[in-house]
């Protein structure tokens, strides 16, 4: 698949609808939990997630940080899968936002193993949901907790 390229159609709070060109044959949307990359006129970059197809060859994205000073027609990148967030010994004690972004100053990216913040459960794993919004995953000794973000 050749790399694809969409444009901001539409910005209403943190929703950002995405328009892709091309004929509905020849044209592969991005899936839903794919990530999308919009980078900003001062070159940070700012991540949404497909939350929806809405038909006419256009994706509904939830932005993972403020959408101040998007414009309609600003280019949109798949990265090709979902967002991924470390998973390890170098997480704990680490404040992350969703996109990878460390937010504790201790150092400013996390290299290692990375995993979907969508994944099935494993063989031997279990999951408990708390009235607060957060899970846990248990294997065997460990025990990995990791807030639940709702969809819109």
């Amino acid at each position: 698949m050749s790399q694809i390229i969409g444009h901001i159609s539409q910005v209403i709070g943190p929703v950002v609808d995405v328009y892709f060109e091309g004929t509905e044959s020849d044209l592969i949307l991005p899936s839903i939990h794919d990530a999308l990359e919009i980078k900003r006129h001062n070159g940070k970059k700012l991540i949404v997630e497909v939350q929806q197809h809405i038909g006419e060859n256009t994706v509904r994205t939830v932005a993972m940080d403020s959408t101040d000073g998007l414009q309609r027609g600003m280019k949109v990148f798949p990265t090709g899968g979902p967002i991924t967030m470390p998973v390890g010994e170098q997480i704990k004690g680490r404040l992350m936002n969703v996109p990878r972004r460390v937010e504790d100053e201790m150092y400013s990216h996390l290299e290692g193993h990375s995993e979907p913040i969508y994944r099935h459960l494993q063989a031997g794993e279990e999951e408990d949901v708390y009235p607060a919004g957060y899970s846990s995953r248990r294997t065997g000794t460990t025990h990995e907790a990791s807030r639940q973000y709702a969809s819109v």
